[in-house]
């Protein structure tokens, strides 16, 4: 039977976030009902959030560059991604009258650099579409018939019945923002395979000094390389900022690396990111520079006319060189260009931008169906998958949504057959 005949079925989105919005989309195209379930007061606010400082869309690099942030998750999310990648989600925006622009740094984001303008576009098109929303509708799993779906409510508990339901409920970072990770222990009762979830994209926790920490947090540390040497013998490198804050170390250039970051920590106890306090200039240089006899120089006034080595870097190399490396042109030299920073923990999950952890691949057939629950399809953060920021996250997600929502529409044509 055509897909277009089963208009009269009812699909459920919970959650009202990137993916759940795309599923309803599919399924709104197709001529069916979607009833989209949030348990905000609005959909899309972790979205709104995440786009206050400009709305970073997607990224411009080559595919398999892009594919690549996947890590260990890159041919489920390849799979997304060949049907929705990022030139599919730029047009989609440009459909929805969102112009776009590449950053010098590859990164993709709206003219008006919010996120706020898409959203509304966005809501306006698929109410006009004959999506539903229920707000204030917390999802508590199943009734005791294992197929109507329990709500809370201000108005109390509320069942509803559908004939396919996409489960789009976000991760465990932002509880505020309702992505509490409460849904975990719910399908974890029905027999589905999940995985704890983690920080992902988060800071980390440093035993600082009093001094450091009173006079340099929330300070940023600019233009510095880091560098993680993991298990298998490979280091990775980058190069960007970071902020120093009262626990230890975030920001960018930490969010890049946190993930072998936690998984050392997880393995060892603790990691070491070497940072690099002079790019761009070598040890050697360094050495010859900062022999230069000091005359009546202080070592800070050394530093900085020779090293360029002054503010929150002269802090972070004096809070780790003994006053033997501090004396010695050389070790000094050598900590500015390999400074060991021991991270000791990441931060909880909930300062976290996103997770890692949730269902686990396992558990799903190809079209994100829970295998020990036919009918009922995942999407987006709940999966477990990781990327990090960049553009990455959103598009995942976005194509994630996507690729549940025709996961649904197979379903159901293929049911209709069979009867």
């Amino acid at each position: 039977m055509a897909l277009g005949t089963v208009s009269v079925r009812r699909i459920a989105v919970v959650g009202g976030g990137p993916a759940g919005l795309m599923a309803a989309e599919v399924l709104s195209a197709a001529g069916l009902r979607a009833d989209v379930f949030d348990a905000m007061p609005s959909v899309g606010r972790k979205f709104l959030l995440a786009g206050r400082g400009g709305l970073n869309l997607t990224h411009s690099e080559a595919a398999d560059l892009f594919l690549s942030r996947y890590g260990a998750r890159q041919r489920e999310v390849g799979g997304w991604l060949e049907e929705f990648g990022p030139a599919q989600l730029r047009a989609w925006a440009q459909g929805l009258g969102i112009e776009t622009f590449v950053g010098s740094s590859g990164r993709v984001f709206p003219q008006e650099m919010k996120a706020a303008p898409l959203l509304r576009a966005w809501l306006h098109r698929l109410r006009d579409a004959g999506v539903v929303f229920h707000a204030r509708h917390r999802w508590r799993g199943w009734a005791d018939d294992g197929h109507t779906l329990r709500f809370t409510t201000p108005a109390g508990e509320v069942a509803v019945k559908a004939d396919a339901v996409v489960l789009a409920l976000g991760g465990g970072s932002w509880a505020r923002l309702g992505s509490d990770g409460a849904w975990l222990p719910l399908l974890a009762e029905r027999g589905v395979a999940v995985q704890t979830l983690r920080p992902a994209n988060c800071g980390f926790d440093v035993a600082w000094s009093d001094h450091l920490r009173q006079r340099f947090a929330g300070t940023p540390v600019k233009t510095v390389g880091a560098a993680f040497a993991v298990p298998d013998g490979s280091c990775i490198e980058r190069e960007g900022e970071f902020l120093i804050t009262a626990h230890g170390v975030e920001g960018s250039l930490i969010y890049a690396l946190s993930t072998p970051l936690r998984d050392c920590i997880e393995a060892t106890g603790s990691a070491i990111l070497r940072i690099d306090l002079a790019p761009g200039r070598d040890v050697q240089r360094l050495t010859a520079d900062l022999s230069h006899p000091r005359g009546r120089d202080s070592l800070s006034n050394h530093l900085r006319r020779r090293a360029g080595i002054d503010g929150v870097k002269a802090a972070l190399l004096h809070e780790f060189a003994a006053a033997d490396d501090l004396a010695t042109p050389a070790r000094l030299a050598a900590l500015i260009k390999s400074l060991p920073l021991r991270l000791i923990a990441p931060r909880p999950l909930d300062e976290a931008i996103s997770s890692a952890g949730g269902v686990d691949f396992t558990a799903l057939e190809e079209n994100l169906m829970l295998r020990e629950l036919p009918g009922i399809f995942c999407a987006g953060e709940m999966l477990d998958w990781e990327a990090p920021t960049g553009g990455y996250l959103l598009t995942a997600c976005f194509a994630s949504g996507r690729a549940a929502g025709r996961g649904v529409l197979h379903w159901l044509a293929a049911a209709n057959v069979e009867r």
